[in-house]
């Protein structure tokens, strides 16, 4: 059964959604306001709140500096084996530090022209913020695309302490 909740955030409205497992619910998706592809509440979902509680309060010990690292399980099955490789690496990326899509695409074997394909790999991430696509950047040092948009994304790598150059 697809189950859902909101949960507020300093990003707006956080939309959870999961399966029900036999000991809560596993996280399918986390979609923030106005996100490009992000999840939005389908006829015959149930809402909630009280299954997503472990999860929303890790959000909100995130979003007040002290958590660094979720423990949430994620439901199986979304994405191609590359997007996969691709979302495990970004959960390498520790709290506070930022890394090039170039260094992701060496992580997971596909230097060079394989930086595009982890980047549409990233974008399609069902989990912002807790499957950390935020902490990646450009080469450079500059804030690239996020989903959530890059004002979102400033915001998180400033709690962070990893702000980059817009």
């Amino acid at each position: 059964m697809t189950m859902y909740a909101t949960v507020d955030s300093p990003l707006g409205a956080l939309l959870l959604v999961g399966e029900e497992t036999g000991d809560g619910v596993a996280l399918a998706s986390l979609s923030l306001p106005g996100q490009k592809g992000g999840a939005t509440v389908r006829d015959g979902w149930t809402h909630a709140p009280a299954a997503f509680e472990p999860v929303a309060a890790q959000l909100r010990e995130y979003f007040a500096g002290r958590l660094t690292r979720f423990d949430i399980t994620y439901a199986d099955g979304a994405g191609t084996d590359f997007q996969r490789r691709v979302w495990a690496a970004l959960e390498t990326v520790p709290y506070g530090e930022t890394v090039s899509y170039g260094q992701i695409a060496e992580r997971v074997g596909s230097p060079g022209a394989g930086v595009r394909a982890v980047g549409t790999a990233i974008g399609r991430n069902p989990l912002l913020v807790v499957r950390p696509c935020h902490r990646v950047i450009g080469a450079d040092g500059t804030l690239r695309g996020y989903a959530g948009g890059l004002e979102r994304k400033e915001l998180l790598l400033g709690l962070e302490g990893a702000l980059a150059v817009r």
